[in-house]
């Protein structure tokens, strides 16, 4: 194996293991981070409380530590998407840390690069939402119960 091929099976390795020990860390923190397309309701308000348009927000979970963070909610971000959708992750073999970093293919066949999504998020703001990029992928984010019958008794 070619040092490049060692590099790119190792930021993989860095994605799988990025994306676990954040949801472990988001769950601590109280949000739900179970890699269902629900949760990332919550990914979306971690986002909102700790950080404004580019900015973390002082003393957040974003002040310090901010790119390997990002790169962790990103990795969450597309692991979500991975187990709901389907799809492989996929990095540059001629330099696999280069932009826009790890992507992730689709089932479909569609490229998709979670991380600088998420890194698009913490620098636009609400304006670039989790949610609505799950829901454009096509994933059901709803957390609503269903709705109950009423029968009336009498």
């Amino acid at each position: 194996m070619t040092a490049t091929a060692s590099d790119a099976r190792g930021l993989l390795d860095d994605v799988r293991t990025s994306a676990t020990r954040i949801a472990r860390a988001l769950e601590r923190s109280g949000y739900r981070a179970d890699f269902t397309p629900a949760s990332l309701r919550d990914l979306e308000r971690f986002m909102a409380e700790h950080s404004d348009r580019g900015v973390a927000v002082a003393g957040g979970l974003l002040a310090t530590d901010q790119g390997s963070r990002l790169f962790a909610l990103g990795a969450y971000l597309g692991e979500t998407v991975r187990r709901s959708a389907g799809g492989t992750w996929e990095t540059d073999g001629a330099d696999p840390h280069s932009e826009p970093g790890p992507a992730l293919r689709l089932s479909d066949g569609s490229l998709v690069w979670p991380v600088q999504r998420m890194v698009k998020r913490f620098r636009h703001g609400h304006e670039d939402s989790i949610a609505g990029y799950a829901t454009a992928l096509g994933l059901h984010l709803s957390t609503r119960p269903r709705r109950r019958s009423w029968r009336w008794r009498r």
